[in-house]
């Protein structure tokens, strides 16, 4: 290490023993009062489907991005069937209870959406947000109906912390199968929906929105990496350690406002 470098990183250790730890590794504060919360997560539930847009996950009218109401807990907030992710603004999110129907908003409601995530909602009271859509590389990945390898650092976000739906039926439109996907995500983050495509939770908007684009991310690089040859995997313990460092959700939400922040700037009528 330089000597330039090495008192910079002694006060800096000094300071915070746990740099794994800094402040941009940890989720955001909840807001003070439940309306200021549902404001919040509607915001960036809105900013999460132009942001979806922006990468490509839009194919036809499939996918859906929901955000538990703070105070009415088995209700979530979602968006209506066919306006494009690239329009949606705050005020164009549905209410809708667990029987399926919409308390607050215009619809029409996306019968798979409330299907899985209603589902979802009621199995994990932990989740706040759950995201799938049919993008191109979870697409092409589900086929193979295998878990991801540990082959690149970003891919251990992911790291025994995906699960596996190997019983593809046609569309869901049934909280059975909702249900039964739930038990294939587990306690995790993320599930392959085989033949179908990838999925995602999180305990914030941000963390399941950026986790989506992270497992997408990942599907094609290992797509990519065979298509090449034969990859080489990160070996376990080193695979468990990096999911460690990199796999929380604080430093997910920190990824997802680069992003949103960009969004409002550029296209400030999504948050109207």
């Amino acid at each position: 290490m330089s000597a330039v470098l090495k008192p910079v990183l002694t006060a800096s250790l000094a300071l915070n023993p746990h740099p794994q730890r800094k402040d941009w590794f940890d989720p955001a504060s909840p807001r003070p009062t439940v309306e200021e919360e549902r404001r919040y997560r509607k915001e960036r539930l809105a900013v999460a489907f132009r942001l979806f847009a922006q990468w490509g996950f839009d194919y036809g009218l499939a996918g859906h991005i929901t955000a538990r109401d703070p105070q009415l807990l088995d209700h979530f907030w979602v968006n209506p069937l066919g306006i494009h992710f690239s329009q949606i603004k705050v005020s164009d999110l549905l209410l809708v209870n667990a029987h399926g129907e919409i308390v607050v908003g215009e619809g029409p409601l996306n019968r798979a959406a409330f299907a899985i995530h209603a589902a979802l909602h009621e199995a994990r009271p932990d989740v706040v947000a759950a995201a799938h859509t049919h993008s191109t590389y979870g697409k092409a990945w589900s086929t193979l109906g295998r878990k991801l390898d540990p082959l690149t650092q970003d891919s251990c976000v992911f790291y025994g912390d995906h699960g596996l739906f190997n019983d593809f039926s046609g569309v869901v439109l049934e909280t059975d199968e909702g249900f039964r996907i739930g038990k294939a995500l587990g306690p995790h983050k993320a599930v392959i929906l085989k033949n179908h495509g990838i999925l995602t939770v999180g305990p914030s908007v941000e963390s399941a929105a950026w986790w989506y684009i992270a497992l997408e991310n990942a599907c094609q690089a290992q797509l990519l990496a065979e298509a090449a040859g034969k990859p080489s995997p990160i070996a376990h313990d080193v695979a468990v350690l990096t999911h460690s460092q990199i796999g929380r959700h604080g430093g997910a939400e920190h990824a997802f406002h680069s992003l949103y922040d960009i969004v409002v700037r550029q296209q400030p009528e999504v948050l109207q």
